[in-house]
Parts: structure tokens; sequence; C-alpha cells
């Protein structure tokens, strides 16, 4: 797929690191796949934890969603409209004290509309770090005008 030339060359996502011989060089623009760019890093708060102890679903859906927007918002130039989540899967549970990093890639650029897949790696442990991927997701969005209609996306 050709993107515009002002989409810079995306950093690699780590692989699934769930070994405990991983650590931060996995993170690193070095090793993380061409594909993919670290588009949000954050880590949770308090306030974003559930009665049993983890992150709330819909926090990180909120996230996937901020994070996802990035590169259609590039490409389209514009306003863009999230149109639908397509696939949305929990891997594992999200603590707090995880750093989150967001990897997306766009998979489709159609007339008005731009989709993107969403890898979700967590740092767990920084005394004996670790990286895991907790979530992924296929969203897609739409080009939108300043009133709210579908506008095409510039080539």
């Amino acid at each position: 797929m050709n993107l515009p030339a002002t989409v810079p060359p995306s950093p690699k996502r780590p692989e699934d690191a769930t070994s405990p011989g991983n650590d931060i060089a996995a993170l690193s623009p070095q090793t993380l796949p061409d594909s993919s760019e670290l588009v949000l890093r954050v880590m949770p708060l308090p306030a974003d934890v559930n009665a049993n102890g983890d992150i709330f679903g819909g926090w990180i859906m909120a996230q996937v969603d901020l994070a996802g927007a990035v590169l259609p918002s590039r490409i389209a130039k514009g306003r863009i409209a999230t149109v639908a989540v397509n696939q949305f899967v929990f891997k594992q549970p999200v603590s707090l004290g995880d750093l989150l990093s967001f990897y997306a890639r766009v998979t489709r650029i159609g007339n008005t509309s731009i989709s993107v897949h969403v890898e979700v790696y967590a740092e767990r442990n920084p005394a004996n770090l670790h990286v895991v991927k907790v979530t992924e997701a296929d969203l897609t969005y739409v080009a939108i005008d300043s009133k709210g209609q579908p506008r095409p996306v510039p080539r």
C-alpha cells in the first residue's frame, strides 16, 4: 500500500514478547516492524481501575480509538470520525503500573474511509521488565467535512 509522503516511516512493533528474556530493547526503534508506528504511550492511573483491580476495558477502548485516529488524521488532512470498531480483542488484563504502547498501521484507504489495525503492548514489572501484547483492534474512520458529511480522502 502506498501512503502519502507526509506519513513518516513507521517504527516496528515488538513481537508478542511474553518470555522472561525480553527487555526494554524490544521496544526500541531498531527492532520494531516497518508496518506499524508507535502512535501513543500512556500509563493508566488509579481512577482507571475497576473493582477487580484491573484497568477498565472501556478506558482501554477509548485509548485505542485515540491511537487509531492518529494515522487517518494525517492522511485525511482534516476531520475524521470513528465509524466502526470492526474487531476488538482483549488478550490479557492491564494492571495499574503497566506502561502501554499503542502501535497502528493503515490497512486500507478507501474513497472516504481509512481502516487501521492497532496493537497494544504493556511493559510490566520494571525490576524484571517484560512486554506482553494486551489488546488488538481493527477500526474504520471516515473523513468528514465541516458539516459532518463524508468527504473524499486526499490522494
